[in-house]
């Protein structure tokens, strides 16, 4: 008759063994879907009885149907179909005499052997360390301990050195050299899986530190209004200070949204220059601003780096000015003006779209439109009161 047994989470510690009696096997090491048969022995001078004893698996009884009594002294428990262990200190396997004390115990450890961990990315804050991260191979999860083991050397060198500051996360791992890395040689970096059940290597890596520095975000960012334009709002940061250790420039992008929305809006054509001017905004409206860098030339590198984190959101309002869009010049247009009247509110309709990044050719644009606008219904506004005097 088959056994098959729920495992149940056991706090740790659990394990406790005495003299009285020995299981065997002594914690092995087990694939997911095996089957294990373990003994209880008494030990000489117990004056117990084979048949008297019982089994538990993580604190749950075993049914009594998987025992077998081997001996008077000797009763087995047969586990078929195991499942992954529910710890990584292993599935406690206890034997117990009549009364419930513990007699002996052991732990199984039910299993995968490891994959080859993937997606392994490194990255160098200001050129003056090296990170990196990696995930497990397929599933991830081997339900017993695995150590992986970062290891790199440099290109062309036989030596090869293993990273010792590791962290782990949530299906993800990564690990941090401290130490100033080569700037013009070629590291290879992989990383090794092992457990009791296997090993396995992933692909190597092959990166220079130039391409993968990263910074800090630009700080001191503020977000202003511009006049009383209702539709435009000022960007202005500063360049993280530990770029003044390396020779590079810096490329920004900006991104934006409302208070309300989850949509951000990026703004691409910036270069090296820390201030922007964001048109095309909703009059009276609250913007979410953020600003990061990523570093390009560092010391004549033809690859870009790495963009940085995002800065803190900072938030500005647009003032609320309705004045330009419901001020009317004429009660009783003519079709002329109706016509003239269209086709500026899509010209209108088409600046707002589209000048919204921060190149001179679009804002200068932009502000000459608004200017004229302005303009025209001061004029309009005088002719509509001469008219009424």
């Amino acid at each position: 008759m088959l056994c098959y047994v729920l495992l149940l989470l056991a706090p740790h510690g659990l394990l406790c063994t005495t003299h009285m009696a020995a299981i065997s096997p002594q914690d092995p090491v087990l694939s997911i879907g095996s089957s294990v048969t373990a003994t209880c022995t008494l030990s000489p001078g117990v004056t117990l009885q084979a048949s008297s004893l019982f089994w538990t698996l993580n604190g749950a009884r075993v049914p009594s149907s998987c025992y077998s009594v081997l001996s008077p002294r000797t009763l087995s428990v047969s586990l078929q179909n195991l499942r992954g262990s529910r710890q990584q200190s292993g599935d406690n396997l206890m034997c117990h005499g009549a009364d419930g004390h513990i007699l002996a115990g052991s732990c199984l450890y039910v299993g995968t052997p490891p994959e080859k961990p993937v997606n392994l990315t490194c990255w160098s804050r200001n050129a003056k360390d090296l990170s990196c991260k990696w995930s497990p191979g397929g599933r991830g999860e081997t339900h017993i301990r695995t150590k992986y083991t970062l290891k790199y050397k440099l290109r062309w060198y036989e030596r090869e050195e293993e990273c010792g500051n590791y962290r782990t996360g949530k299906q993800r791992y990564s690990c941090y050299i401290p130490r100033n890395p080569a700037l013009f040689t070629p590291y290879e970096i992989w990383v090794e899986a092992a457990n009791q059940l296997g090993s396995a290597v992933s692909d190597i890596t092959t990166l220079d530190i130039l391409d993968v520095v990263t910074t800090d975000p630009p700080g001191s960012v503020q977000v202003s209004r511009v006049g009383d334009l209702d539709d435009q709002l000022t960007v202005r940061w500063a360049s993280p200070p530990e770029l003044k250790d390396i020779l590079f420039q810096a490329k920004y992008q900006i991104r934006y949204r409302l208070e309300d929305s989850s949509d951000w809006k990026i703004v691409d054509d910036i270069g090296n220059q820390t201030s922007c001017r964001l048109a095309g905004l909703y009059p009276g409206a609250v913007y979410f601003v953020q600003v990061r860098c990523r570093p390009v030339g560092i010391y004549g590198s033809r690859k870009p780096g790495i963009w940085s984190d995002w800065s803190h959101p900072t938030a500005a309002s647009t003032p609320n000015n309705e004045r330009l869009y419901t001020a009317s010049c004429d009660s009783k247009p003519s079709d002329q003006n109706t016509t003239l009247r269209k086709e500026l509110k899509q010209f209108f309709g088409w600046v707002r779209k589209h000048a919204y990044g921060c190149s001179g050719m679009s804002i200068k644009l932009y502000d000459q439109w608004r200017v004229w606008l302005q303009k025209s219904h001061k004029t309009g506004n005088q002719i509509l009161s001469d008219d009424n005097s």
